[in-house]
C-alpha cells in the first residue's frame, strides 16, 4: 500500500433522509482482492444526488443487490451500502487509480478514469445498483470500487480511460451531457413485445378483425391473458387465459396491456400490471374519461412505460404514433421547462447546436437572473446556429403553447398535467426530472389520446453515450466546462448541495477534493476571492488553466 495514502480522509456521508454530514476522519479503505482504491479528481453534484437525499432508503438504487454479483463478494466489500447504511453522494467524477489489490486485472495505479454511474446488469427490486448510492460515490478524497461489480458480463469496464490534457471538471461533465443525450438518442419499441405477456381488459366492444390485424402488423405475444364479460375474439392466435378481475393479476407483469374502453377506475388500476419497459395502448372506441386520471407518471422515468392511445376503435392506429428515438424533429417548436437550472442549460445547449433545422427552442424558468446567466451562453449560440431562441418567467409571464416537444426539468406531476395542456398534436413530452417512481399525478388522458402525445423517459446514460461525450470533449467540438457555475473544496460541498436544492446558482457546482476547506464560490465571485483563478477564465467561462492554477496554488498538504 501507498504509504503517502493517508488512514483518514475527507467525505460528505448522507446518514438518513435529509442528512448530510460532512465527516473528516472517515476510514481510508485498503483494497483487497479485486479491488482498486482511487483518488478523486473533481466531483460534479448533481440534482440527482437531491433525489437521493430525500428519498434515501426509499430510492430505487440504494435497495440491497438481488442479482448480478454473488452475495459473497458483496460482503467483501466495505464500499457497498445499501439500504439504511450510510453512503457517499457524488457519481459525476474523475478519479486516478492509487492502488490495487490482488487479482486486479484491468486496471493499474497511475491511470486516469471517467466514472459511468450505472450498473445496469447488478438488479435491486426496482431499478440497478449504481455508484454513489448503493455502492459508495466520489464525495471523498479515495473512493474504493470492485472489479467484479464494476465490470460488464461482456467484459466492458465502467471504468473509461480519460485523456490527461483536458480539464477533470470538463471530463466529469461528459456524465450529466451523456445522460442529457441519452434521453433523446433512446430507442423506443414500436411493436409489441415478440415473446411477451399482453394483457387485454375490454370494456366496450372490441370490432372483428382488429386485435387480428394488430397482431399480424406488430407482433405475437407467447401469451394473452383476457379479462372481460365479452368472449375473447377469435382471430387471437395465441395462448389465452381468462380471468376474471384484474385485482386478481400480477403486478409489473404486462409488457403490453391493451385497454378497450373509457373507465377511470379501471384505468388507473391497470398501471400497477405493466411491466418495467410495458406498454400501455388505450382504445377509447369513441368514449371519454371525462375527468383527469391518476396516472403513473414517475413509472415513466424510472419504470420506462409508455402510454399511446387512440379516440377510435383500432388499438393499431395508436401504434403508428410511437416516435423511434425521443430525438427531436423538424421544426419542433422545444419547451424546456427549469431551462435555467445546470441540466436545463444543458438541454437548450445541446438542442440549439444539434443541427436539426426549423426548430425554435423556449427556456422557461422562474428566476430572472438563471435565465440571463442562460442566454449568455446560449444565445450566441442560438445565433451562430440560426436558431429561434426565446426564454420567458413562468411565474410573471403566460407560458407560450401549442409545443410539439417538451422536456420537464423539474420532477413535479403537475408540470406533466400542463405540458399535456400546452402541447400541439403529435406532441413529445420529456419527462427528464426524475419523478419517484412510486408517484402518480392527475392527468387529462383525454387530451393525451386526442392530440397522440407521448411521453417519454429515461435514467441515467448508457456506457456508449458517456464513450460519445467523452469523444466529443476530446476533440474540441463540446466543451462541457460552459455548465460550471460554482467551484468547491469539501467545506463548502454541503451547502452546495443545497444551493442544488433551492436552484439558487445557474449551472453546475465542481467539488474539488484536493481543496479541502474551501468554501463554495460563484464563478463571479473568484476575482474578489481567487483572483489568481479568475485570470485564467475565458469569457467569464471556467477553463483547463484555471483548474490548474486552482490545483497548484490552493491545494492543502495532503495528511
Amino acid at each position: 500500500m501507498n504509504e503517502k495514502i493517508p488512514a483518514k480522509q475527507c467525505a460528505v456521508q448522507l446518514v438518513g433522509p435529509d442528512q448530510l454530514i460532512l465527516n473528516k476522519s472517515k476510514e481510508v479503505f485498503r483494497p483487497g482482492p479485486h479491488q482498486v482504491l482511487a483518488q478523486v479528481e473533481v466531483v460534479g453534484l448533481c440534482f440527482s444526488d437531491l433525489k437521493l437525499l430525500k428519498q434515501f432508503t426509499g430510492h430505487v438504487r440504494k435497495g440491497p443487490v438481488v442479482a448480478g454479483v454473488d452475495p459473497g463478494i458483496l460482503a467483501e466489500i466495505p464500499s457497498y451500502v445499501p439500504e439504511g447504511a450510510p453512503t457517499v453522494p457524488g457519481h459525476e467524477t474523475v478519479v486516478r487509480i492509487v492502488a490495487v489489490g490482488p487479482g486486479v486485472e484491468k486496471h493499474k495505479p497511475g491511470e486516469r478514469y471517467l466514472v459511468q454511474t450505472d450498473y445496469r446488469w447488478v438488479r435491486t427490486a426496482t431499478s440497478n445498483a449504481a455508484f454513489g448510492y448503493n455502492f459508495e460515490g466520489a464525495l471523498q478524497e479515495y473512493v474504493l470500487m470492485d472489479e467484479r461489480v464494476i465490470t460488464a458480463p461482456d467484459g466492458e469496464s465502467m471504468l473509461i480511460p480519460a485523456p490527461e490534457d483536458r480539464a477533470a471538471s470538463a471530463i466529469a461533465l461528459s456524465e450529466p451531457w451523456a445522460c442529457v443525450e441519452d434521453a433523446y438518442v433512446s430507442k423506443e419499441r414500436t411493436t409489441l413485445k415478440a415473446g411477451g405477456q399482453m394483457l387485454i381488459l375490454a370494456e366496450a366492444e372490441v370490432p372483428p378483425g382488429r386485435m387480428g390485424n394488430l397482431l399480424h402488423r406488430y407482433g405475437t405475444p407467447a401469451k394473452i391473458t383476457w379479462v372481460s364479460k365479452m368472449t375473447p375474439p377469435a382471430d387471437l392466435g395465441t395462448p389465452v387465459t381468462v380471468a376474471k378481475r384484474i385485482d386478481d393479476l400480477t403486478d409489473a407483469a404486462y409488457d403490453d396491456v391493451l385497454y378497450f374502453g373509457s373507465s377511470v377506475r379501471t384505468v388507473e388500476g391497470l398501471f400497477p400490471k405493466i411491466a418495467a419497459n410495458g406498454l400501455l395502448n388505450i382504445v377509447l372506441n369513441g368514449g371519454r374519461f371525462g375527468r383527469p386520471v391518476t396516472t403513473m407518471v414517475g413509472r415513466v422515468h424510472y419504470g420506462g412505460i409508455r402510454i399511446i392511445g387512440t379516440t377510435g376503435s383500432n388499438p393499431a392506429e395508436a401504434m403508428k404514433y410511437v416516435p423511434k428515438t425521443g430525438e427531436i424533429r423538424h421544426g419542433d417548436r422545444i419547451n424546456v421547462v427549469g431551462a435555467g437550472g445546470p441540466m436545463g442549460m444543458m438541454h437548450v445547449i445541446r438542442n440549439v447546436c444539434q443541427g436539426v433545422e426549423g426548430v425554435s427552442v423556449f427556456a422557461g424558468d422562474v428566476d430572472d437572473n438563471r435565465l440571463a446567466a442562460l442566454t449568455r451562453i446560449a444565445g450566441p449560440l442560438a445565433e451562430k446556429n440560426r436558431v429561434e431562441y426565446q426564454t420567458y418567467n413562468a411565474q410573471s409571464q403566460q407560458t407560450p403553447a401549442d409545443f410539439t416537444y417538451t422536456v420537464l426539468m423539474a420532477p413535479v406531476p403537475e408540470l406533466v398535467a400542463a405540458a399535456v395542456q400546452n402541447s400541439a398534436l403529435r406532441g413529445i413530452i420529456n419527462i427528464f426530472a426524475g419523478i419517484p417512481a412510486t408517484v402518480s399525478g392527475a392527468i387529462d388522458l383525454d387530451a393525451y389520446v386526442e392530440k397522440r402525445l407521448y411521453f417519454i423517459g429515461t435514467s441515467g446514460s448508457t456506457l456508449d453515450d458517456m464513450k460519445r461525450m467523452l469523444e466529443k470533449v476530446e476533440s474540441g467540438r463540446l466543451d462541457t466546462n460552459v455548465s460550471v457555475a460554482a467551484i468547491s473544496g469539501f467545506e463548502g460541498a454541503v451547502e452546495g448541495i443545497r444551493a442544488v436544492e433551492n436552484r439558487s446558482i445557474p449551472g453546475k457546482i465542481m467539488v474539488y477534493p484536493a481543496c479541502r476547506s474551501l468554501g463554495l464560490i460563484r464563478l463571479e465571485e473568484l476575482a474578489q476571492k481567487l483572483p489568481d483563478v479568475a485570470a485564467r477564465l475565458q469569457d467569464g467561462l471556467w477553463t483547463l488553466e484555471a483548474e490548474k492554477q486552482l490545483l497548484a496554488g490552493h491545494t492543502e498538504n495532503k495528511r
